[in-house]
């Protein structure tokens, strides 16, 4: 076998110890570069490795070793750091005329007792069309993926319909809340609900230990629910919470004043909530007496977000903290829960967590334009 000798200049060594140690670069790159520092041969070099060292140290063959050596002695040190192209020459089955095909079957309605398009559903049919005589299902991910479609997957969301006057006028009255400075004698609150189901552990479960994760049984039993109702100030990192057994107008009215309790040196509560029917000043004076109901009523001023756009309410966003850091796992009782939201409440408090919201009126009408 021809021996192929590697001798590197000082620039040539800088260059892959650079390569090798920091940036980001393939691993292929990164391999073939240790592999030329320890077969160089040059006065640069304070002691060379052996092929069956490398090989070692490295976890390669030895022709692999070999085939770097020999590209870097023959071609130059660029081509020995990437992988050879292949000399292979392979007929194209695709071209402009076929993409536009299967882009626009992907995008037309799958066959009769199919639900939607897969990769092989799409490959037979191009065949069966007589598009192409025989394609992969491999070669119709290259192009999908080209054009960027995924006819596989499907998104739930709420579109709202073209030219809402209606919607754009609510969502821009709730953007200009929250656009409002920080005032302790008007504060912004954003308040939402939402439901938490109580399961219990039928098995204990396996703790992580290293190289597998914490395992639980998939089986589990229902023990009702309970309701979770929150309330935050995004400027001001202060957030209320709490759970009841259900959600009726009486719970709202009760949270409403617990939410008045919290703010009584205020002037004026600015409360940003979904549209729902539980929620509302009817709720206030189907509660308490009328006295109290108009007192509190006249300690806020609600607002409202457009119907199914319940994004725009910032709780949404303190909600979903709350699910992720506390209430992923399951939880068998309602003191429990309760137990382990005071003290997540409690923790974010204390850390005078905010919320930034970035989203403005010249946003929305860029990017909602159509409305």
């Amino acid at each position: 076998m021809r021996k192929y000798v590697v001798t590197l200049t000082k620039e040539e060594r800088d260059t892959l110890e650079a390569l090798s140690s920091k940036g980001k670069h393939s691993s292929q790159a990164v391999l073939n570069a240790l592999i030329l520092l320890a077969c160089d041969e040059g006065e640069h070099q304070a002691q060379r490795s052996t092929n069956e060292e490398i090989s070692r140290v490295l976890n390669i063959s030895m022709r692999k070793i070999d085939r770097v050596k020999s590209r870097f002695v023959l071609e130059g040190l660029d081509e020995a750091l990437t992988k050879k192209k292949s000399d292979r020459i392979y007929d194209k089955k695709t071209d402009g005329d076929f993409e536009a095909r299967l882009i626009a079957l992907s995008c037309s309605e799958p066959p009769e007792g199919y639900s939607r398009w897969s990769l092989r559903l799409l490959a037979d049919k191009m065949v069966e069309l007589e598009y192409v005589d025989t394609i992969s299902h491999e070669a119709v991910r290259q192009v999908l993926k080209k054009n960027e479609l995924k006819p596989w997957r499907n998104q739930a969301w709420v579109i709202p319909p073209n030219q809402n006057i209606n919607f754009v006028a609510q969502m821009e009255r709730v953007l200009d809340v929250h656009k409002r400075p920080f005032d302790p004698q008007h504060p912004v609150v954003c308040m939402d609900e939402s439901p938490k189901q109580l399961i219990p552990e039928t098995r204990d479960s396996i703790p992580c230990t290293p190289g597998y994760p914490a395992r639980h049984d998939y089986e589990y039993r229902r023990c009702g629910t309970c309701n979770i109702f929150i309330a935050c100030e995004p400027l001001a990192g202060k957030r209320l919470v709490k759970i009841t057994h259900r959600k009726t107008k009486q719970d709202c009215a009760e949270f409403l004043r617990d939410i008045a309790a919290q703010y009584e040196d205020a002037d004026t509560i600015t409360l940003v909530m979904d549209n729902l029917n539980t929620q509302g000043p009817g709720s206030l004076y189907e509660t308490f007496a009328p006295e109290l109901a108009k007192s509190l009523w006249n300690q806020f001023e609600f607002v409202y977000t457009p119907k199914h756009e319940s994004w725009l309410n910032i709780t949404e966003i303190e909600l979903s903290v709350l699910t992720s850091q506390c209430l992923d796992r399951r939880m068998d009782s309602i003191e429990v829960v309760r137990r382990e939201v005071k003290a997540w409440e409690e923790s974010r408090n204390n850390k005078d967590s905010r919320i930034n919201w970035q989203f403005t009126t010249e946003d929305a009408r860029v990017k909602l334009s159509r409305l």
